[in-house]
C-alpha cells in the first residue's frame, strides 16, 4: 500500500516486496499440488487454494516487515488458534515445511537471508502442530 513506510532493511524488503512476496506464496502452494509427498498437508486445504494463498500472502507481508495487510483485515493472526480446526501432526508438518523450503530456494537466491527465513518458518510449523502421533 502507498502510504506504508517499508525498512529498507526488512525481509518484506529484502526479498523484492510485494512481488517477491507473491511469488514465493504461489510457488509454495504450486508445490503443495504438484508434490506426491506433500498429499496429507494438500488434503488440509480446500480445493481452491485461491483464499489460502491470499491468506499466507496477506500474513506474510506483515510478518516480513511489509504492510500489515492481515492484521488490518482479519486483526491478530492467531495462528495455533485459527489452525486448531485442522490434524496437523508432524507429518503434516514435515510437508509444509518441505514445500516452503522448495519454494525458498527457487525464490530466494540471497542463501543467509533465505536460511534466516527458513528457520523462522521451522518454529512457526512447530507451534501449528496440534495433534500427537500415535506410539
Amino acid at each position: 500500500m502507498s502510504g506504508d513506510l517499508i525498512d529498507p532493511d526488512s525481509v518484506y524488503a529484502r526479498l523484492g516486496g510485494e512481488p517477491a512476496v507473491r511469488a514465493l506464496v504461489d510457488r509454495f502452494y504450486a508445490l503443495m499440488d504438484e508434490l506426491p509427498q506433500a498429499q496429507a498437508v494438500r488434503r488440509l486445504h480446500p480445493r481452491d487454494l485461491q483464499r489460502s494463498a491470499d491468506s499466507l500472502f496477506k500474513f506474510l507481508s506483515g510478518w516480513f516487515g511489509g504492510p500489515p495487510l492481515y492484521i488490518r483485515e482479519r486483526g491478530h493472526p492467531r495462528l495455533r488458534m485459527r489452525h486448531m480446526p485442522f490434524a496437523i501432526g508432524r507429518a503434516e508438518r514435515d510437508q509444509w515445511m518441505l514445500c516452503m523450503r522448495q519454494a525458498l530456494q527457487e525464490r530466494v537466491a540471497e542463501i543467509p537471508l533465505r536460511a534466516a527465513i527458513e528457520q523462522a518458518f521451522v518454529g512457526m510449523a512447530d507451534h501449528m502442530v496440534n495433534r500427537a502421533e500415535p506410539g
